[in-house]
Parts: structure tokens; C-alpha cells; sequence
């Protein structure tokens, strides 16, 4: 299945938590008691170990945006590593150049983000760089395009001073990987031992 690309505030609300998709954190609040749909403020039934599971699994995909392949493909390449599988995937998750262009604070959502990388708008080691799933490595420098500071809303948020978290280096339009991502480092309620019991199953 492709890319959700529907109402991203429904998502929040069918998983019961603020996913961070939409800007407006306020109307999301708001209603996420209620769950999306005809039945949605009707009491649920008691949610299975698989369905928690799949719950968490899906979380972890509408937050970064991407596709059930994608995940799949970023946990196989998890469980190669020697570090913990769950750990790990959040680790390549992270390392995603549309999500570490949102970390630097140059947008204000993942989607946003990697339509300013999709667009050209974005250079890794002094390339245009056009592949959202691009994985960072320690040291690559990310840098926005002079065509990309001229955006308003994109000038506006590089001016910001924002938290920046501690695997990362920014200064001014330029930043860089200076470290790998570790699972303290990422503030997300994400439980990922579930996403890896649900794969491993």
C-alpha cells in the first residue's frame, strides 16, 4: 500500500495519541479521546496482544510517514545489527534525511520536511540531495539550497533558535551528523520492543 496521504489528524485520533503529524497540536487534543469515524466515541473493546502490537507498528509509521515496505525493510536491516533490534530501527529511522531535517528545526513537520527534500531544496556533503530516505551518515554536512532560504516560511524557521538534539550539530543554515542517534536521545512515546515482537511473530 502506498503512502496514507488522507486527513493525518484521523491518524492521531485511531491511535489515541498526539503523533506530532499537523502543527495544530490544540484540535488534535481536543478530540483524541474520540476515535475517527461513525462509531468513534463509542466505548472500544479490550485491544488483543496483536492488536497492541500492530497499534505500536502502525504508530511508528505515521510518524515518520513512511510505507509498511519501508518499516519492513528498516527492521530487516535492524536485526543485522548488534545492537538491540528495536533500538536500532529507531536509530535508521532517525537518520532519515527528512527526519533529521526536521530536528534541525528547518520544518515544521516530517511531511513538510521531506517535501523540501523531495524538492531539491536541500544539499548533503555540497550535493542536491532528492531521496527523503536518504540514511545519514556520521559527519555528512546538510546544508539548505539559496533557492530554499528564499521560501518565507522556510526563512523564518532557520532564523529560530531551537533544542537541538544532542546527536546533531547546527549552525546557522548548516548542519551535521555528529553522532549516531541513541534510543535516549529520542523523545517520542514509542515502545519498540512491541513493533519487534509484532515482525517477529
Amino acid at each position: 500500500m502506498s503512502r496514507y496521504i488522507g486527513p493525518r489528524n484521523k491518524r492521531s485520533r485511531a491511535i489515541g495519541q498526539d503523533l506530532g503529524l499537523k502543527t495544530n497540536s490544540v484540535k488534535v487534543a481536543r478530540r483524541l479521546t474520540i476515535g475517527p469515524g461513525q462509531h468513534g466515541a463509542k466505548q472500544r473493546r479490550k485491544t488483543s496482544d496483536y492488536g497492541i502490537q500492530l497499534k505500536e507498528k502502525q504508530k511508528l509509521k505515521f510518524i515518520y510517514g513512511i510505507t509498511e515496505r519501508q518499516l519492513h525493510k528498516n527492521y530487516e536491516a535492524a536485526t543485522r545489527s548488534d545492537a538491540s533490534t528495536g533500538e536500532e530501527l529507531l536509530s535508521i529511522l532517525e537518520r532519515r534525511l527528512d527526519n533529521v531535517v526536521y530536528r534541525l528545526g528547518w520544518a515544521p513537520t516530517r511531511a513538510s520536511a521531506r517535501q523540501l527534500v523531495a524538492h531539491r531544496h536541500v544539499q548533503v556533503n555540497a550535493k542536491k540531495m532528492s531521496i527523503p530516505s536518504y540514511e545519514c551518515k556520521i559527519d555528512d554536512v546538510i546544508t539548505i539550497t539559496k533557492k530554499g532560504l528564499g521560501i518565507p516560511q522556510i526563512e523564518v524557521l532557520v532564523k529560530e533558535e531551537i533544542a537541538q538534539p544532542a546527536w546533531l550539530q547546527k549552525k546557522g543554515t548548516v548542519g551535521k551528523l555528529a553522532r549516531f542517534p541513541e534510543r535516549i536521545d529520542i523523545a517520542e512515546a514509542i515502545e519498540e520492543q512491541l513493533v519487534v515482537e509484532y515482525y517477529s511473530r
